[in-house]
């Protein structure tokens, strides 16, 4: 396969910290770490640029312990620090596969990571190198999705693909209406109207500012990142454009 058969050339996959917990109650399942490097390689090896944001719920959830006595900013920060362990983690895991990476992160540490220099990042993809972006965007008040819109607008990603433990997005809760209806497509407008939990507000906003189509799909599915790169229909598509 050529790249000019690719749909998609350079991607920014969004994992949740969720993810990366696997069926751990907290965490890191190193078995979840293995399949996700091995996932990557596999679209890297299309020659397509990958770029990652991770969350870092699995550790510490930043808006669930402000509720609890930590003040919203601290308990932010503690949550974009857990954002790095899972970086660190995912990057030895693709590293013992062979697949050059870098973390980059938006709160300085340059004993564990780079500082975010978007040119630099660039530079890394075009090199076939993935980037891990971990640190949120460094501000309290926003969250990993919003990170990943930000970043797959200044790197100008073809697409954001987040990855979940569902298919696609439902009209409801599938878990608990089981003749909930599969959207194949969605408009930006329509997503923020009806209120869908795809992603929060300001990053659907950014990515239709921005044109990035949005592709909310099962990671845990094998190979499914290799098909949505490739053209097929997985999941939902949330843009301008329709699956053809």
């Amino acid at each position: 396969m050529t790249s000019d058969s690719l749909r998609f050339k350079r991607i920014l996959l969004k994992l949740s910290g969720e993810a990366l917990k696997g069926s751990l109650p907290s965490g890191i399942d190193t078995q979840v770490l293995a399949y996700l490097a091995a996932e990557i390689d596999a679209v890297r090896s299309l020659g397509v640029e990958v770029a990652v944001v991770v969350g870092g719920g699995n550790i510490f959830r930043g808006r669930s312990a402000g509720e609890k006595g930590i003040s919203r900013v601290t308990a932010d920060y503690m949550g974009m620090l857990a954002t790095v362990i899972n970086a660190l983690a995912l990057q030895d895991f693709l590293e013992e596969r062979g697949i050059p990476t870098r973390v980059q992160t938006a709160i300085e540490m340059r004993e564990v990571a780079e500082p975010y220099i978007r040119r630099r990042a660039i530079r890394h993809l075009e090199k076939g190198r993935v980037v891990i972006f971990a640190g949120g965007t460094g501000n309290p008040y926003f969250t990993t999705d919003t990170a990943a819109a930000l970043r797959a607008a200044e790197i100008k990603a073809d697409a954001l693909l987040k990855a979940t433990k569902v298919d696609g997005v439902y009209e409801a809760d599938p878990a608990f209406h089981k003749d909930a209806a599969k959207f194949e497509t969605l408009d930006y407008l329509e997503v923020l109207n009806r209120g869908l939990k795809v992603m929060d507000s300001t990053a659907v906003s950014l990515c239709m500012e921005n044109h990035i189509p949005i592709i909310i799909f099962n990671i845990s599915q094998a190979g499914n990142l290799q098909k949505i790169v490739t053209g097929h229909k997985v999941g939902t598509l949330v843009g301008r454009e329709k699956y053809e």
